[in-house]
């Protein structure tokens, strides 16, 4: 039996122009994140080449686009995001909006966006 004591990483919080996330678990093949954001802010319009992706909505109610469908969802509803697929959320509220990200692929790096639009001049 395994006594030593285990280390348990602090979640260390990455700072967007539309709000932030936080990388709770990752392992081969999968990543979690909680992602916020902001009142009135929205991510890039963008796809994965190399991931898929299940958004969760845990706080406020999400805008989200999947290629050509737009659609709201509020806290305990989800959509999932297929490879390549086109996508964005927008928070059009005046509150915060949290979500919890899975990530499923065999890379899953920050690189692997490809920016279609972008608020923030990144494309």
């Amino acid at each position: 039996m395994n006594t030593a004591p285990q280390t348990i990483e602090p979640i260390v919080r990455t700072l967007r122009p539309w709000g932030w996330f936080e990388t709770m678990s990752e392992a081969p093949g999968h990543k979690i994140k909680r992602i916020g954001v902001l009142p009135g802010q929205r991510i890039s319009l963008q796809t994965h080449s190399q991931r898929a992706e299940h958004w969760v909505v845990v706080r406020g109610t999400a805008r989200v686009i999947l290629d050509d469908q737009t659609f709201d969802l509020a806290a305990g509803q989800h959509c999932d995001i297929a490879s390549g697929q086109l996508h964005r959320l927008t928070n059009l509220t005046t509150q915060p909006v949290e979500i919890i990200e899975v990530q499923f692929g065999a890379y899953l790096g920050e690189d692997d966006i490809t920016r279609l639009g972008d608020d923030y001049g990144r494309t």
